[in-house]
């Protein structure tokens, strides 16, 4: 039932993430050039904001707008004007970290990680945002963190630590605390590195491969069960939309790459969308 991925925007990302299905639309942002992006698949419509810092993810929050990833910390980002306002400061005792990749539970808790803006240092690490409230998982000393994304009864976090290409699940609580932290994947650098995760309603793992030219689905038994290939390198997240929640988009990078590398897969960084049988979860908003 796995359709080939298809290019549906050739915008070139440096570095394409956080893709998000919203009221008819995917939203997603390229880091690296602090830009936030809608496509209306339905009218072809296509739209970008400019963002003052870098920016990881937009999460759509209650009473309209978005909760915004930037360098500095949590913004609320309002489309219509195209400003940002802080909500809450983040590690400011770390100014080389930025947020990179989030995800938002059944009780729109912001689930969210900071990671070493050179993916070097070992300074980053993973939260919770809830009403207003700032909690630090106890999850940390991650150089890239990614994700993390939730089984669909929000019981289990999975999140990732690309650099040691694994994939861990932790248990929450009614609190969001966590417990019984365990191996999930682990996967072989030679065939890429895992970047962001996304579940399924069956409760399956997508998980984007950076330099591994494809996207993987693994049953939460943590058995790989589907793979998607690609016509580029570095698959950074995919997100589930259209009316029936089948349509993947997968978002991509092309950032560190040397120009005879893009030329040999000119679509790197652009905008992708395939069919699946197994359909998506709706994302939740954050609770503010």
């Amino acid at each position: 039932m796995t359709s080939e991925p298809r290019n549906v925007w050739d915008l070139h990302c440096e570095l394409g993430e956080g893709p998000v299905w919203v009221d008819g639309a995917l939203w997603f942002t390229d880091i690296k050039t602090q830009k936030v992006h809608r496509y209306a698949p339905a009218t072809g419509a296509r739209k970008s904001w400019s963002a003052p810092e870098q920016i990881g993810f937009v999460l759509p929050a209650e009473g309209g707008g978005f909760v915004a990833g930037l360098q500095s910390g949590l913004h609320r980002f309002d489309p219509e004007s195209g400003a940002f306002a802080l909500i809450a400061e983040m590690e400011p005792e770390r100014p080389n970290n930025r947020l990179n990749d989030g995800a938002v539970d059944p009780l729109g808790r912001l689930w969210f990680g900071t990671m070493d803006n050179g993916e070097k240092e070992k300074s980053g690490a993973f939260y919770r945002f809830e009403r207003g409230a700032l909690t630090r998982t106890g999850i940390e000393g991650i150089a890239i963190t990614n994700g993390p994304c939730l089984s669909p009864d929000g019981r289990i976090l999975y999140f990732v630590d690309t650099l040691a290409g694994t994939i861990e699940a932790a248990d929450v609580d009614e609190r969001g605390a966590l417990s019984n932290r365990r191996p999930f994947v682990a996967i072989d650098p030679r065939e890429g590195h895992p970047d962001g995760p996304t579940i399924d309603s069956e409760g399956c793992v997508w998980i984007g491969l950076y330099a591994g030219w494809e996207a993987r689905r693994y049953s939460p038994a943590g058995e790989l069960i589907e793979r998607v290939r690609f016509p580029v390198s570095n698959i950074t997240k995919i997100a589930f939309g259209g009316d029936d929640l089948r349509t993947v988009y997968a978002t991509t990078a092309r950032q560190l790459l040397k120009p005879d590398r893009i030329a040999k897969q000119p679509e790197i960084g652009d905008l992708f969308e395939f069919r699946v049988a197994v359909p998506g979860i709706p994302c939740p908003r954050v609770a503010l």
